[in-house]
């Protein structure tokens, strides 16, 4: 059921609440350059408007945002274009500019986003899931290299798994490789959380000595040189435990040594590699556990936010879509948890939704307290690239 109204005029109306953390990182986005005299009809900041409510609305095309822009006089207001949006100048808007300040937004965000949410899980440090999420691409979209006859493009993405929040994402074609994407996302004493896929023995070299940690599971048959054993408990889930160097002397041996963990969940056995000594192996297996989060966050982004439903063709449009969602999804969780504190569910965002909605109707109903975008409700035109 939508909140009741307070007798306060001043109270600030759901979307207010909820687009509040983007109005002094806006304010101080890079600015966009002009490369000509035409006045830009669709700022940087009606732009992102547009795409959080694509995101939040779960549209499924562009063309079906700009009816709905068209048709709905709180979304045009929410987006602060009050004449609506023009095909053309949307499509070009996404295609051409606003990368460097979506980056910019989402950073900012993200760290205030880290500061608001609570840390779980900080006995076992600060920990990063590392994933690949493949999109489908159109044959059109030539930058999108996979294989014969289709297209599709893959995003690398860092989770906050402390915070159950995604802190980095790098796009390429569906046949870029994921390892490389670990030392780009992981900082200096973070520790990477990643499936068998990664596995690769000069990369665990590479980030021990780039101060970089990891819990890797690898495959079962991987060759092992124990070095020493540590005991483990004779009743508990975990079977092996060792340090030791992976891989086979003078072929493909690790230079520095490994914890190899083993444990098994029912019938199934699963084997992690890791430079975490000072853990336990149960507090290790955890840990792994954990990287579960980053599959249940592509699950939920993809369905419930339409991440994925492609509103550009070009490398660039693409990017800028992704980090819109992301944006929104950092939204969504400051909001949950600073309204409800609760965690981002389908419920919350409904409630958004509606709330914002009845509340537009209500006689103190002020645009202005919608967010930046809404009190803009003359067209105003900046200069910048076309």
């Amino acid at each position: 059921m939508p909140r009741a109204f307070s007798s306060n005029k001043n109270q600030p109306f759901s979307y207010g609440h909820f687009y509040r953390p983007l109005k002094r990182i806006i304010s101080n986005a890079p600015p966009l350059t002009s490369r000509g005299n035409k006045p830009l009809e669709l700022s940087f900041e009606q732009q992102l408007n547009a795409l959080i409510l694509f995101h939040l609305e779960e549209h499924s095309s562009a063309q079906e945002l700009l009816q709905f822009l068209d048709e709905d006089d709180v979304a045009r207001l929410i987006v602060g274009a009050p004449g609506g949006i023009k095909k053309s100048t949307f499509y070009e808007a996404i295609n051409t500019r606003g990368l460097e300040q979506m980056i910019y937004v989402f950073t900012e965000l993200y760290h205030v986003a880290s500061k608001t949410l609570p840390v779980e899980h900080g006995e076992l440090g600060n920990l990063v899931a590392i994933d690949g999420s493949m999109i489908e691409a159109t044959l059109t979209m030539t930058w999108a290299d996979y294989r014969d006859g289709s297209k599709k493009a893959k995003a690398h993405v860092g989770f906050d798994l402390n915070r159950s929040i995604p802190s980095k994402i790098y796009l390429a074609d569906g046949n870029s490789d994921e390892r490389p994407y670990v030392s780009v996302i992981l900082k200096p004493g973070q520790t990477g959380v990643i499936d068998r896929y990664y596995q690769c023995y000069h990369d665990f070299d590479a980030w021990q000595a780039q101060g970089k940690h990891f819990v890797c599971r690898i495959k079962a048959n991987s060759h092992k040189t124990c070095i020493r054993k540590n005991d483990i408990l004779p009743d508990g889930p975990v079977c092996y435990d060792a340090v030791v160097m992976l891989g086979f002397p003078r072929i493909n041996q690790t230079e520095s040594e490994v914890r190899v963990i083993g444990y098994r969940v029912g019938s199934k056995q699963f084997w992690l590699a890791t430079d975490r000594f000072d853990l336990t192996a149960e507090e290790i297996m955890n840990i792994y556990k954990l990287r579960w989060n980053i599959e249940t966050f592509f699950g939920w982004w993809k369905q419930h936010l339409t991440v994925y439903h492609r509103i550009a063709r070009s490398s660039y449009g693409m990017m800028v879509q992704l980090l819109a969602g992301l944006i929104t999804y950092l939204l969504l969780a400051i909001y949950c948890r600073d309204t409800f504190k609760e965690p981002v569910s389908m419920k919350r965002v409904r409630h958004l939704r509606n709330a914002f909605r009845i509340e537009s109707r209500h006689p103190d109903f002020n645009p202005s307290l919608l967010g930046s975008g809404g009190s803009s409700i003359e067209k105003q035109y900046q200069y910048a690239k076309t």
